[in-house]
């Protein structure tokens, strides 16, 4: 599938472009991007949202701390807020793809409206995978809904409708991949999770963290990548780049963001930006005309 036309009915030119991006403030709870033929790969990472991503065409290399799975055209994979992965392209190859974030309590709450079973949320916690053509179709659906000139009102109804019907119910023809236990327990570790979350802006050196949960550097490079699929210094970057989100969608500047978030310049910002997320910061931050 094409990227599907702009809520606001862009130009041809605009339309060939090979990544495009849409939401609208009055639906903060969604946002969804498209890409075409793209060779763009990203780092591992982390969204605070439940997102779901669909193959249009080429094969990509889903990967979680469970390990890489081959996607083709068609597949639909959910991807569990604060999950850990990376997808990218075959080796040498594109790929065109879309990708849907949701905020988790707007789909629990659509959910619980649509009387979803109890053990849903745990569920809803895995990654989960499917080739079914009706999941896929109805994804391509809704996403030429969202980038239409359709009023919000329509759109809000044929999103919580998708969601309902995919995420309603424990479909038999969904794969679920199992996380691996974390091989670490520590609450030494724990600790250093909660600092890097509450002082993520900050430069804390990793000899310093080392000594903090009684671990020689390498120790707590390996041991914290066994617990969270990430070393400290990727996981800190990591929640840069997700504030920064925020802090884009709410208007700041992003030489305002470099700076309060702690990078040594805008260029630095940008490009672990891109690295995460695959537009620039002004690509991300700007409103679908």
């Amino acid at each position: 599938m094409g990227a599907p036309d702009d809520r606001r009915g862009r130009s041809a030119a605009d339309a060939a472009q090979p990544a495009r991006y849409w939401f609208d403030p009055a639906m903060p709870y969604v946002e969804s991007r498209c890409a075409c033929d793209s060779g763009a790969a990203y780092l591992p990472h982390t969204h605070p949202t439940l997102s779901i991503g669909a193959i249009d065409s080429g094969h990509s290399l889903f990967s979680t701390e469970a390990g890489p799975v081959r996607l083709s055209r068609g597949d639909v994979v959910v991807i569990p807020a604060g999950q850990v992965h990376a997808c990218n392209p075959v080796p040498d190859g594109r790929w065109s793809y879309q990708m849907l974030h949701l905020d988790p309590a707007w789909v629990e709450a659509v959910l619980a409206a649509n009387g979803a079973a109890p053990a849903l949320p745990q569920a809803l916690a895995r990654v989960r995978i499917t080739s079914a053509a009706d999941s896929y179709a109805a994804l391509c659906r809704l996403n030429q809904m969202l980038f239409s000139a359709a009023p919000a009102a329509r759109k809000e109804a044929a999103l919580a409708g998708f969601v309902g019907v995919l995420l309603g119910g424990i479909d038999p023809r969904q794969t679920v991949r199992l996380p691996r236990p974390p091989a670490c327990g520590q609450a030494s570790l724990a600790r250093l999770v909660a600092l890097l979350r509450e002082r993520h802006a900050e430069a804390l050196p990793l000899a310093d963290m080392a000594r903090s949960v009684g671990l020689s550097r390498y120790q707590l490079i390996r041991a914290f990548r066994a617990e969270t699929g990430m070393t400290p210094h990727a996981y800190q970057l990591d929640l840069r780049i997700n504030q920064a989100r925020r802090l884009l969608r709410a208007g700041a500047a992003p030489a305002e963001i470099a700076q309060e978030l702690g990078f040594s310049d805008q260029s630095h910002f940008q490009r672990a930006f891109k690295q995460r997320v695959a537009l620039t910061p002004r690509h991300y931050q700007r409103r679908p005309r």
